[in-house]
């Protein structure tokens, strides 16, 4: 499935599905922690607007990997790196399918009320703070790519002097932050915060340091061979789905309106097929 099937998709979900019922049978997700707030949230949303169970599951991948080749119909990742190593990780992803959905960008989190008054990166590169990043799970790489990106090589130097703790997931690093009270700045994603207000004040990373990342969806073959499966793939990426990802922190989408073009006789057929499955067994259009 190409990924114009996504606009195609997006454009029809709020005409074609608002009275959709699916087959009662769960749809199988799965994915890292990050964008799991949201993405529970979208899946809530779908599930009650036409009666279908969707089963998020989250967390370190090697600890959903068994269960998501047996039975999934749809991956979203944290990172496009991440993506790549779960197409590796799980033949059964169709590539044709990948959709990038929503930026988040890099930030700093401090303890509430930030008395260690960091104000940017540029603070971090000085002696005497205790750093907390991730060294995986979709940031691999993530704090060498926002320290260089002004071609330092003493940024890159300062900041890693001051790294107390290399997490190799988000979830193992939010164990630590709240175990060590020492480390005063933790470089992840907005996001984080957003789901974590009580844990952590925000400082905001310098343009010039801005680095961004994204969440993305795919189908398996088996989820691509179930209308449902694609169209909560198509609502993810619908103005709905656009909105309750904002509210946990995410960019939405900048549309492109020449996307919005779409032939009436593939909008009718794409509408059509999502009908098909609310549609008595035997009965005729």
């Amino acid at each position: 499935m190409p990924r114009s099937f996504f606009h195609l998709a997006t454009l029809a979900f709020t005409l074609a599905t608002a009275s959709v019922v699916y087959a009662a049978e769960t749809l199988h997700v799965y994915g890292p922690g990050g964008p799991l707030p949201a993405m529970k949230e979208a899946a809530t949303a779908f599930g009650q607007a036409h009666g279908v169970q969707v089963d998020v599951v989250a967390g370190p991948t090697p600890q959903w990997l068994d269960q998501a080749k047996a039975n999934a119909d749809l991956i979203f990742s944290g990172s496009e790196v991440m993506m790549s190593d779960l197409i590796t990780a799980l033949p059964s992803i169709d590539t044709q399918t990948v959709q990038p959905l929503y930026l988040r960008p890099a930030a700093i989190l401090v303890r509430p009320g930030n008395p260690s008054h960091i104000t940017g990166i540029a603070d971090l590169l000085k002696p005497g703070h205790r750093i907390l990043v991730v060294n995986g799970a979709g940031q691999q790489g993530l704090w060498e790519d926002v320290v260089g990106r002004l071609g330092d090589i003493r940024s890159v130097g300062a900041f890693r002097a001051n790294i107390a703790v290399g997490a190799a997931n988000s979830g193992q690093a939010r164990q630590t932050w709240i175990s060590d009270p020492s480390i005063d700045a933790w470089l992840i994603w907005t996001i984080w915060q957003r789901a974590n207000p009580t844990l952590a004040d925000q400082v905001p990373v310098e343009p010039q340091f801005a680095i961004y990342r994204d969440t993305g969806v795919a189908l398996t073959k088996q989820g691509e061979a179930r209308p449902e499966a694609r169209a909560f793939a198509a609502f993810l990426a619908s103005p709905q789905g656009s909105a309750i990802f904002a509210k946990w922190g995410w960019l939405p989408a900048k549309r492109d309106r020449t996307r919005d073009r779409v032939p009436v006789k593939r909008l009718i057929d794409l509408i059509d097929v999502l009908h098909q499955t609310d549609r008595p067994s035997g009965a005729k259009s």
